[in-house]
């Protein structure tokens, strides 16, 4: 059967139209789906118990599962989710002492080639549904209640898969995260991360949805960066850069760039040089990421004085940068590490 949850609000008030029921009653299931995220046809109990047999005889929920709980020495939580067709996928609760973030997937597997990243490696088997990635944000917030007795303020799209290869489906999960008569989330707390796909990029700034912007750059030589990054031989950096110049133009937003620093890769002094006019083109700021590895011995993470080096010369241009340490690198739940290991 059909997952209802797949229905907008309006087709939801055509099917009680159809029914006899006055339309008022797919606010009332909008609610339970979207806003409580309930699971269960049968537990709306302001519908009638001879509508919801109705409703389930043509219509079903396909939740998410936990299929394997693992937490880190940190804190971080990694989750294996179980989909409704039996397929894996990774989501990470990661906490500090200010917030909770969580960190959710919007493929099975991924569709991109990055030689880093784990979850490269694995073969895209679909994207996920608009349900599956709001169940994923539900499903951390009560574990961010239940472990650290706060709800879940931040939401990151970095976990397995590229967001923007999900395009439709990633932007109405956001609108069903934020909107009031769903999980009423602040948007400006949701970051989008993309390996950078220009035409998405504009698309996503046209969507008005006042979420951040992160691109996962690492490289700012076009060269390497296609060395790093193999699909990216297809998006010149130019063509990002004016993708990312219209996203500033059109929400006003400082563009993120993630970047990790690898031993004789992206480590010299030529590497910084270029990333500084690279960030010198629009307003934004840098998060230098610990490297995780994912045991194929190509890529290291570089020594201190290097990542040093990177922060004395950025800071020096005037450009903000943040190191980032890794989080759950014991379970595998790392940037770049997602890829439904179990650790057993």
């Amino acid at each position: 059967m059909k997952d209802i949850r797949t229905l907008s609000l309006e087709e939801l008030q055509n099917y009680f139209v159809s029914l006899g029921e006055k339309p008022f009653r797919a606010k009332q299931v909008y609610e339970w789906l979207w806003s409580k995220n309930l699971h269960s046809i049968d537990e709306m109990t302001n519908l009638s118990k001879e509508l919801r047999e109705k409703i389930s005889q043509e219509y079903t929920i396909n939740p998410i599962s936990v299929d394997q709980l693992q937490k880190s020495t940190d804190g971080t939580i990694k989750n294996g989710v179980k989909l409704h067709d039996g397929l894996l996928v990774e989501s990470v609760l990661i906490p500090t002492e200010t917030r909770t973030t969580a960190c959710v997937s919007s493929q099975v597997g991924c569709s991109l080639n990055c030689e880093f990243c784990a979850t490269a490696r694995l073969k895209r088997m679909r994207n996920l549904e608009v349900a599956e990635i709001v169940d994923q944000v539900a499903l951390i917030d009560r574990q961010s209640k239940l472990y650290f007795d706060r709800p879940l303020s931040n939401i990151v799209f970095m976990g397995m898969g590229e967001p923007m290869m999900n395009y439709k489906n990633v932007v109405e999960s956001i609108r069903k995260i934020t909107k009031p008569d769903g999980m009423g989330m602040s948007p400006r707390r949701i970051t989008v991360s993309t390996s950078g796909i220009p035409k998405m990029i504009k698309m996503l700034a046209d969507e008005d949805l006042r979420v951040k912007l992160a691109l996962s750059l690492h490289s700012a030589i076009e060269e390497k960066r296609n060395e790093i990054m193999p699909f990216s031989d297809k998006f010149p950096l130019t063509d990002i850069m004016d993708a990312l110049k219209y996203w500033y133009e059109k929400t006003g937003n400082t563009v993120t760039f993630e970047y990790c620093v690898w031993k004789g890769i992206n480590d010299k002094d030529e590497d910084i040089k270029a990333l500084i006019r690279y960030c010198k083109q629009i307003p934004s700021k840098v998060n230098l990421i610990q490297y995780n590895p994912i045991g194929d011995g190509k890529y290291d993470q570089c020594n201190k004085d290097a990542e040093e080096n990177y922060v004395r010369q950025l800071e020096r241009a005037g450009i903000t940068v943040l190191i980032r340490r890794s989080r759950g690198g014991d379970i595998d739940a790392a940037c770049g590490q997602l890829a439904n290991k179990s650790g057993e």
